[in-house]
């Protein structure tokens, strides 16, 4: 976990200092869509899992280091529903699972109109799993489900469409690469735990309003 927020902190650290000569300070206030494309290898048991999509607020600051280039710091949390499906058990429930992703991008900024102005970019996330809990109702063969925090990548699509001068509209569309080593609980042993590795690699689906702080 720590190596992975000194990644981030180490990277947006140099964006700004690389930027001394740039002024500008973004900030986009969002709905996302988080869309799991979710597959795993569960070992013992077999089968794979199902994870519930699901809308969260989001924002993101960006700044400029030139005209074209910026860094976006992204900040939201989601909440999602995990059930292992078609395993020797049948279907079991794991319950729920919070992600916090802070990702951090680097952006190429076009401008073919006034007030268009499309961008990718690529970047970094660590993904944080915390508040695992029963959900709708945790199958009684699982007594636990721990998920471990890993670093993921990622790249986006999106425009800015000018309202005013401090004042625009945003679509973003970003495909993240997100791992994670799970590990079951079995209630019939507490000693026997079930490993899966398990990929997330959500899209995110946003459409927001984004704001020129200065």
């Amino acid at each position: 976990m720590k190596k992975g927020l000194l990644i981030l902190g180490a990277i947006f650290a140099s964006a700004i200092s690389f930027g001394q000569e740039a002024s500008e300070l973004h900030m986009r206030v969002r709905a996302t869509g988080v869309v799991p494309m979710e597959d795993a290898k569960i070992e013992a048991i077999g089968g794979n899992v199902a994870v519930t999509n699901n809308l969260i607020p989001e924002i993101d600051f960006t700044y400029y280091i030139t005209k074209n280039i910026a860094a976006e710091l992204i900040l939201g949390t989601s909440k999602h529903e995990v059930v292992a499906v078609n395993t020797a058990l049948g279907n079991l429930d794991l319950g729920r699972v919070m992600l916090l992703p802070p990702t951090l991008n680097v952006q190429y900024h076009l401008y073919p109109t006034k007030n268009l102005k499309p961008y990718v970019g690529a970047g970094i996330n660590y993904t944080i799993f915390y508040d695992q809990g029963q959900g709708k109702g945790r199958n009684a063969a699982v007594t636990s489900v721990d998920y471990k925090n890993n670093v993921g990548f990622g790249f986006q699509l999106g425009f800015d469409y000018k309202i005013n001068d401090k004042l625009y509209w945003n679509v973003d569309v970003k495909k993240l690469y997100l791992n994670t080593d799970v590990t079951v609980g079995a209630a019939l042993d507490k000693q026997v735990y079930v490993p899966a590795d398990v990929d997330l690699n959500p899209w995110l689906i946003s459409t927001g309003i984004g704001f020129k702080l200065f």
